[in-house]
């Protein structure tokens, strides 16, 4: 592990994702775990049985949002033991500490999904190449791997891709494709993240600001003589690998 990251990582939570004061938490949580559910588990299976592992899962509003739905066997672990005592104390207690590193080499478990909501950015090439391909010894035939991770074809990356000091490996849809069949899935697709806000008058507002906005974007595209037909513009970008 690089030596940045034992600074970093040690109060990652308080210092990082949990900028916002305590009292905030739950309303944070509440926040994350709506999005999830419109964004995320649509692309999950319709079996409400199969067995979930949300890897580096925070404070576990992933797993609240597919338990909410009917998923009855969902696992999330953090290294972190700060993320992982705030989840416990939110009520998720399938959330646990370890190392998924100790859980692949175990291999005891399998899943027939196992999710990543923004951490594979977090991760070198390397690191990132060794975690997809060994994620596929925990899942099940056919499973499925989904992450949520930055796009960088958005406009104005920086703001979400550079915002983070510990992000590392970017991708776009192109790069994504290319790792994900790179590392053996037979199959993968990637898409667009989820824009919409609660309020009905601003999410007509930014249904047509941003239409406005990739408008533009093809147009820049097209001047400068690319196609724009596969490449996705919204802030973060679904990866979907099926094992």
């Amino acid at each position: 592990m690089y030596k940045y990251r034992d600074t970093f990582y040690k109060r990652y939570f308080s210092s990082q994702v949990g900028k916002a004061d305590p009292a905030a938490f739950k309303a944070v949580f509440e926040e994350q775990k709506w999005f999830f559910s419109h964004e995320i588990l649509p692309h999950f299976s319709k079996d409400k049985t199969i067995k979930i592992l949300d890897i580096g899962c925070g404070n576990g509003s992933l797993l609240a949002a597919a338990k909410e739905k009917g998923y009855t066997n969902v696992t999330g672990i953090d290294i972190s033991p700060e993320q992982v005592e705030i989840a416990n104390k939110l009520g998720i207690a399938e959330v646990r500490q370890g190392n998924l590193n100790d859980l692949i080499n175990a291999g005891t478990e399998t899943f027939d999904l196992v999710s990543g909501m923004d951490i594979i950015e977090h991760f070198s090439k390397d690191e990132l190449t060794d975690l997809v391909v060994n994620l596929k010894k925990i899942l099940n035939p056919r499973g499925m791997l989904i992450f949520r991770t930055p796009n960088m074809d958005a406009p104005m990356t920086s703001v979400f891709s550079y915002g983070d000091f510990t992000h590392e490996c970017l991708l776009n849809k192109s790069s994504a494709l290319q790792l994900m069949k790179s590392c053996g899935y037979t199959k993968a697709e990637v898409s667009a993240s989820m824009l919409k806000v609660k309020n009905p008058l601003k999410e007509l507002l930014r249904k047509l600001l941003w239409s406005s906005v990739v408008l533009n974007l093809k147009i820049t595209l097209f001047a400068s003589g690319r196609t724009w037909h596969q490449v996705v513009f919204t802030p973060n970008i679904i990866i979907k690998g099926i094992n």
